[in-house]
């Protein structure tokens, strides 16, 4: 089970969060605090995953509270809930690593949506200690954030991508019989997996003149 902190100044609106929260398969509410102080006197003594956080506390802001736990070392994940559309406030509690940003009010399915995508990213995250490509990572990330990660076309596998954009970033202006010399793929394989890149936005094409006949296209991280 997920373990809940809510807090929040209202307490209607802490206990239909609480109410809210037990709704959701795989989490329970551990504590329900109504102001900074009475969130860190709960922290003391409760084991939480993640704090349910408004940002508008009567004794402390939000942000600062979070501040504040990170500096003591606490590791618990905070998903900001609040009214405040202020991006200066967005900015600060993505800079603080606020794992989600839900504003008020909200429906009970874009809340479940939120809890949802973070238990398959805590999910994903104890599959493992250690990952082997830059996809894996950014399949965690795309979870998190609620974005697809990239697809790749038919016949195109993950392991062979990630193979050759490793091979394009540490040597920037390859064309593809250098790309495939470099990963022992074919030079047909590669360029598949170049014009991939290329048409997604994440290579550029160049042509490369110097020998006589037509020039090589040579591709770079975009």
């Amino acid at each position: 089970m997920i373990r809940v902190l809510v807090v929040d100044d209202e307490p209607l609106i802490a206990e239909a969060h609480r109410a809210y929260t037990e709704r959701v398969d795989g989490f329970t509410v551990v504590g329900v605090a109504h102001s900074a102080r009475e969130a860190t006197g709960v922290l003391r003594t409760e084991e939480v995953d993640l704090i349910l956080l408004d940002l508008h506390l009567p004794d402390r802001h939000g942000l600062d509270l979070a501040r504040a736990l990170r500096a003591a070392g606490g590791n618990a994940d905070v998903l900001a809930v609040t009214s405040s559309r202020d991006l200066a406030v967005v900015r600060q509690a993505v800079a603080l690593g606020v794992t989600h940003y839900l504003l008020k009010p909200f429906t009970f399915a874009a809340f479940r949506d939120k809890l949802d995508r973070y238990a398959r990213y805590r999910s994903q995250l104890r599959e493992s200690t250690e990952v082997s490509a830059q996809h894996e990572i950014d399949r965690v990330f795309a979870t998190l954030r609620g974005s697809p990660p990239d697809s790749l076309p038919k016949g195109l596998d993950a392991a062979t991508f990630d193979l050759i954009l490793s091979a394009l970033r540490a040597t920037p202006g390859l064309s593809a019989a250098e790309v495939a010399a470099r990963t022992g793929t074919s030079r047909v394989t590669a360029r598949r997996y170049l014009e991939h890149l290329a048409e997604s936005g994440r290579a550029i094409r160049s042509p490369r003149y110097g020998g006589p006949g037509r020039p090589e296209v040579e591709y770079r991280p975009a």
